[in-house]
């Protein structure tokens, strides 16, 4: 073979293995609170808001209950504004990590269930 062809074969090689490493790091498993209270890496916690939380002007600090599947509870913290449709959510995602007691959250995704329903036939 000539050098360029190994040459470009070891580029598209190295291409793929670093495309792979980096895909890889910016999955984040949907894990439970126990799981999440265990790991030190950033994760998806899904469950029920157990209040409507408070929100700390002074400190930016938004912080509310949350309830997974298993009924275990955690303090959840996000640093900003709390998410306009809060109230009415029926299902919350928070994507962060466990840290010092609480689930410190770099981002609240809130699942409306009145953006899903369908509307009422028109007479």
């Amino acid at each position: 073979m000539k050098a360029k062809y190994i040459f470009g074969i070891v580029i598209i090689v190295t291409f793929t293995v670093w495309a792979g490493i980096s895909f890889n790091k910016t999955l984040t498993p949907y894990v439970s609170i126990a799981e999440a209270k265990s790991t030190s890496t950033t994760v998806q916690v899904k469950g029920q808001r157990a209040d409507n939380g408070t929100f700390d002007t002074d400190k930016n600090l938004f912080t509310f209950r949350l309830i997974d599947e298993q009924g275990e509870q955690i303090t959840v913290v996000y640093d900003g504004a709390k998410p306009g449709n809060f109230e009415q959510a029926t299902e919350v995602v928070c994507v962060g990590k466990y840290e010092n007691g609480s689930f410190k959250a770099k981002q609240i995704l809130v699942k409306c269930p009145s953006k899903y329903m369908e509307e009422p036939a028109k007479v």
